[in-house]
């Protein structure tokens, strides 16, 4: 498996989230660093992560959850040759934080999962549904799961492995046949 970047939302995802129980069970990952967690802002989380991403030793899988799933994706857009998948989880809306859409709007060049819920109060379903859209993510519903943090009842979460691992799968499928062409 490819290395894995942590990247959480805002608050920088605690002991009780699942993020951080992830990161224990993978000693190939690495959570990615924020100067404030508590002030999200695109450009700067964008840059570190950019900077987490050209300091792996290979193309690394993103495991992203709120408003790291924006810099996820915005990383990725400007490092696609260096990602091998994303897993974006409970992405928050970028209206929330001021972010122009259209920034954001592309489709990702690499495999990825948006793993959404039905009450998460930081992104509708349908919204989760149309960022799938714009991004190619498959979309995996856990129906009312809240944000899917540890607040929600998400921290060890055995399915979060289960889905980096066919991501990792798929990373791996995509990379073969543009090897073959």
């Amino acid at each position: 498996m490819a290395e894995i970047l942590i990247v959480p939302g805002r608050g920088n995802s605690g002991p009780g989230h699942w993020q951080t129980w992830l990161e224990g069970e993978l000693a190939a990952s690495r959570r990615v660093e924020q100067d404030d967690w508590d002030a999200p802002w695109l450009l700067d989380w964008m840059e570190r992560l950019r900077d987490g991403i050209d300091a792996a030793p290979g193309p690394a899988l993103l495991v992203a959850h709120s408003f790291g799933c924006l810099a996820a994706v915005a990383a990725g857009l400007a490092r696609p040759e260096r990602v091998a998948g994303a897993l974006l989880v409970a992405p928050a809306d970028p209206w929330r934080f001021g972010i122009p859409e259209v920034l954001l709007e592309e489709p990702l060049p690499f495999p990825s999962i948006l793993v959404a819920s039905e009450n998460d109060p930081w992104m509708s379903l349908a919204g989760a549904r149309r960022w799938a859209g714009f991004w190619g993510s498959r979309l995996v519903n856990l129906g009312a799961a809240g944000h899917i943090n540890g607040d929600s009842g998400y921290g060890p979460w055995p399915r979060a492995l289960a889905l980096l691992d066919a991501l990792d799968r798929q990373a791996a499928a995509a990379d073969h046949r543009a090897g073959a062409a």
